[in-house]
Order: C-alpha cells, then structure tokens, then sequence
C-alpha cells in the first residue's frame, strides 16, 4: 500500500465493513501521529495527523511554545520563527508547526496498512460477536470443513468454529463436507480475535437432542433434573414428572423406544443412555442412579456428602461397571461420593441355603432309594 492508495482503501474498509469513514480516518490518524513520534520526534510531543481521502495527502503538525531561546527543538520555537507562521504570537504562545515529513511517507504507508488491518481484525470480532453470542448455549447444524491433528474445524457460514478432542464424541469420524449438528459451548477471545468452541461431548448437547424429542418438556409435564455423560460410552439423566400419573421414564424413552432412540441415532448407538427417576429421598435416588445394580442397603453421611452401597457379591462388578464407570457417574448424578462394597450377610444367607439345598438333595435322593428298595422287595414277594 502506498499513499495514493489510502484513501480508496479506507472508503473500500468502511464499505465492506460497515464502519464510519470518518472513524476509521481518525484511528489511522491517530496511528500515524504515534508512528511519527516514534521513528522522527519524542514520545511526549503533542503532533497531529491530517488525512485528506480525496488526495490521500498526510499532514504532520507538531504543537510547540514560543520562546526566546531554544533549548530542546522537539518542544520549543523561537519567537522569529515562530512569527513566520503566525505573525502576531506572543513569547509562551503554543502553535502547530507543519513537520518536513520527506521518509515518513514509506513509514506512513506501512503504518496504514497495518492499522486498517487491525480494524478489520476488530471488526470482524464485533460481528462474530454480536451474530454468534446469543446462540451459546444452543444447537447448530453445521459442516465440517476441515480436519486437524486434535480439532475439527466447522463452517458456520462467514467464519468457522472448532471442536478440539476434548469436546468430540469417542471414537466418532468425521470428514470435511460432514453434516453436523454441534453444541455452541462457548466464545474465547484470544489473540487472534474470538473463537467459537463447538461440542459434542457436553451432557448439555444431549439434553437439548431430548428437548427436541421430547415437546412434553415445553409445557413443564417432565423435566430432567440432572444429567452428567462420558460421549460416547455412557449417559446417565435423571428425570422427574410434574404431574401425577405421567411415567418420566417412559416419556423419555417413547412407544417402542421412538425418542431415545432418535438420540442414539444422533450421538452414536455406543452410546448407553440410563433415564432413570430423580427423587428428593437420597437413599432412594443413589439406589436409582445405580440401575440396574441391585441394592441392598444404602447408608449416607449428608454432611460429608458421601454414602456407603450394600450390594450383594455377584451384583458388586455391575454396580461398580467397567473401569469405574457406573459409579463414576452415579457419583456425578447424584453428587455424593459412593463407596461401594459386597454385603457380607447376604453372602453368609446364599452359602446356608447352598447347604440347605445339598440337604434337601440328599434326603430327597435317600427316600428315593428306600422306595426302590422297598418296591423291589413287594416285587419279590409277589413272585415267590
């Protein structure tokens, strides 16, 4: 860029990028009488810039106070030459002197460039902003546009998000021109402006796929109380009806399985969904966030927010699920740690009744062959 070419470039800008001309011809201004100071005067000297767009000419104008004698240039003008420029000043009288700007020419261009560059940047963050902020929160569809080492990056139409592995499904593929539908979690500002950060490994995406199954959520009838997720291997959601005699579970679940199934269609059929029903009796509620664990007995310590799990031996594997992961998330669902252990007495029951059963067995085998022998015998007799 050079200087004849400034001032079309900033009508073109404040065009295309719907700013005030007058705006960004202030900011590159003001970024020009900086640039100045910088690389030809000082820093604390009070210099103005002018912009005519027309001839994209620039002007330089340095305030200085008249004196009788000078003793630093950056600051100071005689009183001589200070009646150059305006003949009736007076000693201490402050006026502006055009600066010889000869290599500043080169330095200006530069600076431009990079000034109009930075209010593109910015602007374009505005709108990402103004356009993209109020749909946090919700459900897009979107493709993706390209695929990364750890992110995948998607196209939202003027810009693009990412979804970094954190916020992907398990063992889900994904392919530039792929049809998605993705969580908008959140907007980061880093350095190089705002980043929309997809997910579809939030608990919330999941919730809203039900919201979009589910209309008796709209008018209050169900609601999921508390919902926690590990993407693609399981997911637990506690749901709870407002009105006697709706089932939660099976209005979530829908007439044959329709409306969860629509879900794990979406998400991945890996993908375990337990609906289970909220209650406000804790005991009651780690039991159901164990399903489909049998439980024996569950003691809990409220203040400490934990609680001991009594389950029967065989049932131990279940309640705990592989690597942790059923516990795992009923301790997130229910927020209490659980402590989960085989009951001894149940185990001390199943061992007598194997005993007891042997016995039964046993005896039942003796009267067996007492009667055979018996009926041996009676045989005998007859033939004798």
């Amino acid at each position: 860029m050079d200087l004849k070419q400034l001032g079309l470039a900033i009508r073109t800008i404040a065009e295309e990028k719907n700013i005030s001309e007058d705006v960004l011809k202030n900011i590159v201004e003001q970024s020009l009488a900086a640039a100045y100071k910088k690389d030809f005067g000082d820093r604390d000297q009070n210099v103005r810039v002018e912009i005519n767009l027309n001839t994209a000419e620039i002007k330089v104008f340095i305030a200085k106070t008249v004196v009788e004698k000078v003793n630093n240039p950056f600051y100071e003008l005689s009183l001589s030459e200070a009646k150059k420029i305006k003949p009736d000043c007076q000693l201490e009288d402050e006026i502006e002197v055009k600066a010889l700007l000869d290599d500043f020419g080169r330095v200006a261009a530069q600076t431009a460039k990079q000034v109009l560059l930075q209010k593109i940047r910015e602007t374009e963050r505005d709108t990402v902003l103004d356009e993209f902020e109020h749909k946090v929160g919700t459900i897009i569809n979107a493709n993706v546009a390209r695929v990364e080492n750890n992110l995948i990056r998607i196209d939202l139409g003027k810009v693009q998000g990412i979804m970094p592995k954190n916020e992907q499904i398990l063992n889900e593929h994904y392919y530039p021109g792929q049809r998605l539908k993705v969580y908008l979690d959140r907007i980061e500002n880093t350095n190089r402006g705002p980043q929309i950060i997809l997910s579809r490994s939030s608990s919330e995406f999941v919730k809203l796929l039900f919201k979009g199954e589910v209309p008796e959520l709209e008018n209050n009838s169900v609601e999921i109380k508390a919902i926690v997720r590990e993407a693609g291997i399981r997911t637990k959601m506690a749901v709870f009806s407002n009105i006697k005699g709706i089932d939660p579970v099976g209005t979530f679940v829908g007439g044959r399985g329709i409306r969860v199934s629509a879900v794990m269609s979406e998400i991945g059929e890996q993908e375990k969904i337990d609906i289970l029903i909220w209650d406000e009796n804790i005991e009651k509620y780690i039991t159901n966030a164990l399903s489909p664990t049998k439980i024996s007995k569950v003691s809990v310590d409220q203040n400490n927010h934990k609680a001991l799990v009594l389950v029967p031996e065989d049932q131990l594997s279940i309640a705990i699920g592989k690597n942790g992961q059923n516990v795992r998330l009923a301790s997130k669902l229910t927020g209490y740690e659980l402590d989960i252990k085989a009951d001894q007495n149940i185990e001390t029951k199943e061992s007598i009744t194997k005993e007891e059963k042997l016995k039964i067995k046993t005896t039942k085998l003796k009267k067996k062959t007492d009667l055979e022998s018996e009926l041996l015998e009676t045989i005998e007799e007859h033939a004798e």
